[in-house]
């Protein structure tokens, strides 16, 4: 049986228990008091008009109006339940409409249930939700795919050029052909191992253990300061002890990544990064700045998107592959935490990375 049918027999069902009970409580109070045989009285006693009633009497004019009124109640309560339930199994069916659209591909339909907020709206709300989010991720995933397919043929493409070049030339250069080849190779195994790791951060599939951000900072800093010297930037460092649970492996390439980003997109000489933390109630928060090139609030938006950079494509031996803030992104909200970007007014670019801070409690897990 459907459940409208339930419903209905439900309704229809305590309705009749309610007649059944109402008619046995007349029986009962009030029949109970009739008695059951003629009386005689005194003609002079009787009062003007009356006729003294007796039991079966009563039962036999009570007993066919009880039935009457148990059928107008079955009747009315099968009519009535099938109507009610009905309508309170309304939202229902367009929330089974939409999940059903869902099933079949169709992410961009809402429910949008209207009427006062109660416990089919407030579903039906979460679904919308839900669907919001599930259609903005495939998207994302699809142009992530989209992105990824088309940097992985460039430097694919580059390859089968060099090497149809010296199976036409053998006399080229051959020394030449395999450094091309070599830097060819090493930005193609680069690009998977970050498409890998944003995956894996993705799913969270890593180990949780204490991880001090002010140590991290401290060890990315000391890494790329060949880096920074190379391009004239000047790395500023201070902060104070911020412990936080997660991955070590993972925030040191989210604080890497967030370092080499402010190196590369800085001024072309006496450029400066700055790199602090600080520990707040509840929160812990790495905080990364550059000067550089004025960014509009709409780019600033875009940049932690795939492949996304914030000037014109760079073509340096450090340029990265284009998913340094997006690797950022996956791995600050796989720490439960939030990424804010936010462009300087004198130019350049704020990032701040603010994640739960370690319960003292917890152990690795």
């Amino acid at each position: 049986m459907s459940v409208r049918l339930k419903l209905t027999l439900s309704y229809a069902g305590f309705l009749m228990l309610a007649g059944v009970l109402l008619l046995a409580a007349v029986w009962l109070f009030l029949l109970r008091y009739v008695p059951d045989r003629a009386m005689l009285y005194n003609p002079d006693d009787m009062p003007s008009g009356g006729v003294f009633p007796i039991r079966s009497a009563l039962l036999a004019v009570f007993a066919p109006r009880a039935a009457a009124v148990l059928a107008f109640l079955l009747v009315f309560g099968l009519v009535g339940g099938w109507i009610l339930a009905g309508r309170m199994l309304a939202p229902l069916t367009r929330i089974a409409d939409a999940t059903s659209r869902a099933t079949h591909g169709s992410l961009s339909h809402r429910i949008r249930l209207p009427g006062r907020k109660d416990e089919f709206r407030e579903l039906a709300d979460a679904f919308d939700a839900m669907l919001a989010r599930l259609e903005a991720h495939v998207a994302e995933q699809r142009r992530f795919a989209a992105n990824a397919s088309h940097e992985l043929r460039t430097p694919l493409a580059i390859s089968k050029s060099l090497l149809d070049v010296a199976r036409t030339d053998p006399h080229h250069d051959n020394a030449e052909l395999i450094d091309r080849l070599h830097t060819v190779n090493t930005r193609a195994i680069d690009l998977t191992e970050a498409l890998l790791l944003v995956s894996r951060a993705e799913q969270r599939s890593f180990t949780r253990q204490r991880v001090d951000l002010s140590l991290m900072a401290e060890e990315a800093t000391e890494t790329l300061l060949p880096l920074a010297e190379k391009h004239g930037v000047t790395i500023e460092t201070r902060g104070d002890i911020t412990p936080t649970t997660g991955s070590r492996a993972l925030l040191l390439q989210l604080t890497t990544n967030l370092v080499h980003n402010a190196i590369v997109h800085n001024l072309p000489d006496r450029g400066t990064v700055w790199v602090h933390t600080d520990a707040r109630p509840g929160t812990v928060v790495l905080t990364v700045e550059n000067t550089g090139e004025q960014l509009a609030p709409e780019l600033v938006s875009t940049l932690t998107e795939p492949f996304q950079r914030g000037t014109e494509r760079i073509h340096t031996d450090h340029a990265g592959v284009g998913l340094g803030l997006a690797i950022v992104k996956t791995i600050t909200h796989a720490h439960d935490g939030t990424l804010t970007l936010t462009p300087r007014p004198a130019g350049g670019l704020r990032i701040s990375v603010e994640l739960p801070t370690q319960n003292p409690r917890s152990d690795e897990v």
